[in-house]
């Protein structure tokens, strides 16, 4: 019996040391899974990076194009639109000189200005795995080195020109002792925005009444400099002054005359205007005994791109060597009504082919010059029976009519590089049943801006004209002449009339019928314009006539004769 006990005790103590052993072994195995489970890495969204390098290398590839590792928006491209639609609504829009800022949600700060993305900013977690070293073994020394600082940051910028479009910057902390190689902080993918901060900061200190006389071209009585030049100068800050036949008795007198305007002007923060009507043919108001240039169609008869070439180049030398700085030509109106009263023999022909072709030339020779040449007139001149300067002219024509003939050597103009487009005082029922071209917003705006994608300045023609004071009061033609999307409003004959045309922008701007935005984006674009030719209100010698006669009688003597 006891020898029974006994082994029933050992049984019992092996099952228990069994059970004892596997609880262990389960609870070890148990452990080791908890254990793996916490080893294993967590997966991120984030790309699965190669080395470093490889991955400066993937941000410089996407530099190339305007772009970051966080969407497939291209700075100078995008739309802000497009960007909050992607990235939904931003946390903070912070407003700087050069334009505003807006940060999101997913570590991106995009600066725009006018809606348009001009630097595309990443704070993305995955840059911190570069360091410095990587950058230079990737793209060697930057092209400009920056830094930056302030209580909350001592950072070191990298700025690599990627190409003529973009500039990738790479902003990281200030390498230092304890931290000689230090990971990237942010990228940003950089380029040039519409408006450069010189301009801006020129807008910013200009007051209302100097941004308005900026948007004035101003006609000046007599042959010599009087109070009323002295006012449109230093009271009403006028950006432009056009000299008419009446203003030149001789070569001297002219310069005289130009030099004082320089003079008076030259203290103010930016150059003057000075237009005149050059086009050659009957159209040519400067002084003196200058040989004659022939009228565009006879140009357009020789149909030579050289010769027309060197016609506008003449144009522009005669037009600089008198100090001025605009050449109100040439015409690009197809001559397609043989009863047209006005322009006629101003036009390179009677087909789009021939005024496109030689029209551009010509306009490109006054360019050559660093004269600004203007095109006109905006829409298309060439259709009409009735002479605007004494009664208001009507095309009845739709968008699509004018899109086969009139828009054609505008069109292309614009392609090749115009910079000014004056508009026409016509009335196109079909396109604005109530506003001739200069007033209207289908023309202007949703026709030149828009549909020709034209971004350069507009000016109207001459407002004392009588198809509009037949019709309007200038004070109000002018209101709804900016409303309608012209830059310049041009009062060529009568102080009154200018001072009017002033007086009516300023009390609609005060009144809120126009914003001072909208009067901004047009004094931006007369800023750019004036800084493009470098235009400067330097004094000018007396102009050797001979001089420019034996160039032109050469150019006539190749092309011509």
């Amino acid at each position: 019996m006891l020898k029974k006990l006994m082994y029933l005790l050992i049984i019992l103590v092996i099952i228990s040391a069994g059970i004892y052993i596997f609880l262990q072994l389960y609870a070890t195995n148990d452990i080791n899974e908890g254990d793996e489970q916490q080893s294993k890495p967590v997966e991120t969204n984030h790309e699965d990076i190669a080395t470093a390098e490889s991955f400066v290398s993937r941000i410089v590839t996407l530099a190339t194009e305007g772009k970051i590792i966080d969407g497939p928006f291209q700075a100078g491209k995008s739309q802000m639109k497009e960007i909050n639609d992607s990235f939904g609504e931003p946390i903070i829009t912070d407003q700087t000189v050069l334009g505003d800022y807006t940060t999101y949600k997913n570590d991106v700060t995009v600066g725009y200005q006018k809606s348009l993305a001009f630097d595309l900013r990443s704070y993305n977690e995955t840059l911190q795995q570069i360091h410095l070293s990587d950058i230079r073994n990737v793209q060697g020394e930057p092209d400009e080195t920056r830094y930056y600082k302030d209580e909350n940051v001592d950072q070191i910028i990298l700025a690599y020109n990627i190409n003529s479009n973009y500039q990738l910057k790479w902003i990281l902390p200030n390498p230092t002792e304890q931290q000689p190689d230090p990971v990237v902080h942010h990228i940003s993918v950089y380029t040039e925005p519409p408006i450069s901060e010189e301009v801006l900061t020129l807008l910013q200190n200009m007051s209302l009444e100097e941004k308005i006389g900026q948007m004035i071209f101003a006609g000046v009585d007599g042959a010599n400099y009087d109070q009323n030049a002295e006012n449109l100068i230093h009271q009403y800050h006028v950006g432009g002054i056009i000299f008419n036949k009446k203003n030149f008795l001789s070569v001297d007198q002219t310069n005289q005359y130009v030099n004082k305007i320089k003079s008076e002007n030259a203290a103010k923060p930016l150059p003057i205007f000075l237009g005149v009507d050059q086009e050659g043919g009957r159209v040519a108001k400067l002084p003196g005994a200058l040989t004659p240039i022939p009228p565009s169609l006879q140009i357009g008869n020789v149909g030579s791109s050289e010769f027309s070439y060197a016609i506008g180049s003449l144009l522009g030398k005669e037009v600089k060597s008198f100090g001025f700085n605009m050449n109100f030509a040439p015409v690009l109106d197809i001559n397609s009504n043989p009863n047209n009263p006005v322009i006629g023999d101003r036009s390179f022909g009677n087909t789009a082919n021939i005024v496109s072709k030689l029209g551009i030339e010509t306009m490109k020779g006054i360019q050559s010059e660093d004269v600004i040449a203007v095109i006109k007139h905006f829409p298309g001149h060439g259709d009409t029976a009735t002479d605007s300067h004494l009664e208001l002219p009507r095309v009845n024509k739709t968008i699509e009519e004018l899109e086969e003939l009139e828009l054609v050597p505008f069109r292309q103009a614009i392609q090749e590089g115009a910079d000014v487009v004056m508009i026409a005082h016509i009335l196109l029922p079909q396109v604005d049943a109530e506003n001739p071209s200069s007033m209207s917003k289908a023309i202007i705006s949703d026709l030149l801006r828009n549909q020709l994608q034209y971004d350069g300045v507009v000016i109207t023609d001459d407002m004392t004209m009588e198809a509009i004071t037949d019709h309007y009061d200038i004070g109000a033609a002018s209101v709804q002449s900016v409303k309608a999307g012209s830059d310049i409003i041009m009062v060529a004959h009568d102080y009154n009339k200018v001072t009017s045309a002033f007086r009516a922008i300023q009390k609609a701007v005060e009144n809120g019928e126009i914003s001072e935005e909208r009067i901004n984006d047009s004094v931006v674009r007369i800023i750019q314009l004036k800084e493009k030719y470098q235009l400067k209100d330097d004094q000018i010698e007396s102009v050797d006539v001979n001089a420019l006669n034996q160039q032109i009688q050469s150019v006539l003597n190749k092309h011509y004769y």
